[in-house]
This record gives C-alpha cells, structure tokens and sequence, in this order.
C-alpha cells in the first residue's frame, strides 16, 4: 500500500463531490430522495389495522348483541361506520369499500344464547386485500375470543358460547396471489413504461441531437407522440402477456370485461409516459433521468395501495396517493379481475388517470420548446 499517494485520492475525491454537488439538480436528487422516501415508507409502509371501517347488520333485539357492538366500537382497530337495516346493503357498502367488515347477527342471536348457552354470528369480510382481510378477521376473533372469556367465566359455562362464522368476498380462501397478481400488472407496466420515456430525451440531450430534433420540420406534438408510442406500444404488449400468465399460470380467475381493462390500460400507460417524459425534459443526462424516475416510482409503489392499503395512511399521505395514477390503475385491475365491476363502477377511477395523462404530457411538450438550459 506505500505506492498508494493518500493525497493524489484525497484530492480526486474532493473534486468529484465538488462536481457533485455543484449542479443544483444533483444536490436535490442526492439529498432529496432518501429523505421523500424515509417519509413515505415510515408513514405509508404499515401492515398495521386502523380503524378499520366496519358495518354492522343487528337483526337482534337482546342486550348481548349490543354488549358486543360496544367491544367493537371501544376497539381502536375498528370505526363503526354505517348500521344496516337489510342483506341487500351488504353487497353495496363492501363493493365500494365504504365498509371493510360487515359483523352480522341473526334475530335470535341473544335468545339462542340465552336458552342453549351457544349461538353464532357472522364476520363478511372484504377479501380483496388478502393481508388486510386476515388481519380484520383475526381482530374480530380476538374481540370476540375476549367476550367469551368474560361470558363463560360469569355463566360458568365450559365451550365459548359464542362461534365466529367468517365468509371471504371475491376471494374466499384469501389467495394472496390473487391480490398480488393482478397488481404485479400495474407495476411493470409502470416501471417499464417510465424508464422508456424518461432516458429518451435526456438520451438525446445527451448526445446533443436533442436541439437539432427541435429544429426540424416536426411539430412538438409530432415529438411527443413519437416519443410516446414505443412506451405505449411496449407497456400494452407487456401488460397482456402478464394478465395471460396471471390467468393461466397463477390461476387467479378474470371476472370481468377484457376490453374494458384495456380501455384503463391505455390511459394508465398514457399518464406513466407523461410523468417519464416530464422527469426525462428536465433532465440533462441518463444518470439524471434514472435518478428521476427512481424518485418517481419507489414512492408511487407505496402510495398506490400495492401492499399497504391506503385507508390506514396518514390523512396527509392519503391526499397525495391522489396524484398517483397507480393508485386508480389498482382498483380497476383488481376490481375486473375480482368483481367483474362494470364501467359506470369503475369510471371514476378512469378518468382521474386521463387528467394525470393530460396534464403531464401537456407540460412534456411545452418544456420540449421552452427548457433549453
């Protein structure tokens, strides 16, 4: 090692963070990424149940029903949020997750109780988060498992009297895959998408071809269409191949209408390639664009409910999932996978994803003419 000139390296090293942190650009991206990160994983990342939203559908008059309604409500896993009055309510609140768990007892809960020393009660689950439903289920169970201690003690009774009877919605063995699977189509079809856009014009920013491009006959929306179609063309061919292995390899079973999941795909693509054109313009050099698109996606992931669900983020977290196009893709792909939801149920997760595509490849094409530094 005495061949080795310490000061040479010392010199050599302090001329690269010089140059490192002497663009503006770099700075942030050095400093500015780990610390968005550190946030929205330390917020967002949790596998944690909170105030879980919960139905209840009370067909019985006696107290004991009532006694257990007030376990629940004392919970802080769980947020009483609607009393129902019939079954036909049951499907609506859990197929627009206004509820999570809808916690039913027949009319002769309490009675049965009462005379025979057991009953039952039972536990509608949302199944379409397979984490997120065997967490809901097991804390029913514990609240549950609590009041038949109790009970038992008071009545001297030797079985718990009260049995927990589960049902799984949409996904009735609480197959992870089938949660996962489908979501694994938003992903690629991100990352994917983002990076083919995000190095083509810092790409050629970087070999200097960029300006010449600009001063062809070509329109911007010319460029920005050609820029486009090979990470549309690229994402669709990438999504079918994925929905096909989901469906065939996975087994997770396709519910709904095929060209209606294309019609989201296409708007989903078209606001990923927004995003990647924007960070790609504002950048000088692929090592900029990566870095961008790296700050882009990993947040992105988290914040679209891929596995974390969104309702236990933090409020302020919750409001920017909102401008995350993943976040609405997820719910369409699912829900067509799981539910055989119909257009009208999915619109509104639809047109959300054509505002992020709009707005952002709109600024795409006017940084192309105006962002010349």
């Amino acid at each position: 090692m005495a061949w080795l000139s310490w000061a040479r390296i010392w010199a050599l090293s302090l001329k690269e963070f010089s140059v490192l942190f002497q663009d503006k650009r770099t700075r942030f991206v050095v400093i500015g990424p780990p610390l968005i990160q550190l946030f929205v994983f330390g917020y967002a990342a949790t596998f944690d149940l909170k105030q879980a939203p919960v139905a209840i559908f009370n067909q019985d008059q006696g107290m004991v029903s009532q006694e257990i309604i007030g376990h629940l409500a004392g919970s802080d896993t769980f947020e009483i949020v609607a009393h129902l009055h019939s079954n036909r309510e049951v499907p609506d609140i859990i197929d627009r997750k206004q509820a999570m768990i809808v916690v039913s007892f027949p009319s002769d809960f309490s009675s049965r109780l009462m005379s025979t020393g057991k009953t039952q009660m039972q536990v509608i689950v949302d199944g379409r988060n397979s984490n997120t439903a065997l967490l809901a289920q097991n804390d029913v169970a514990q609240v549950v498992e609590a009041f038949n201690q109790d009970w038992a003690e008071r009545h001297d009774l030797p079985n718990p009297p009260i049995a927990l009877v589960p049902r799984n919605w949409f996904n009735e063995n609480l197959e992870s895959n089938w949660f996962f699977v489908p979501g694994i189509v938003g992903l690629i079809v991100l990352v994917v998408s983002l990076l083919v856009t995000a190095l083509s014009v810092a790409r050629e920013r970087e070999e200097g071809t960029f300006d010449q491009l600009l001063v062809t006959p070509a329109l911007p929306v010319e460029i920005l269409i050609g820029k486009s179609l090979p990470g549309l063309l690229i994402g669709l061919f990438e999504s079918n191949v994925i929905v096909l292995l989901a469906i065939f390899w996975f087994d997770v079973p396709f519910r709904g209408d095929y060209l209606l999941l294309q019609f989201a795909l296409f708007f989903f693509i078209l606001s990923a390639i927004g995003i990647g054109l924007m960070i790609s313009s504002f950048s000088t050099t692929q090592q900029q664009a990566l870095l961008g698109a790296f700050m882009f996606m990993v947040p992105a992931v988290i914040l679209s409910g891929f596995a974390t669900p969104i309702e236990n983020m933090p409020d302020v977290i919750q409001w920017l999932t909102y401008l995350d196009p993943m976040r609405y893709f997820l719910v369409v792909v699912r829900g067509v996978f799981l539910q055989d939801m119909s257009f009208d149920s999915l619109w509104p997760q639809i047109w959300p994803m054509m505002i992020i595509a709009l707005v952002t490849l709109s600024m795409a094409g006017w940084l192309f003419r105006h962002r010349t530094d």
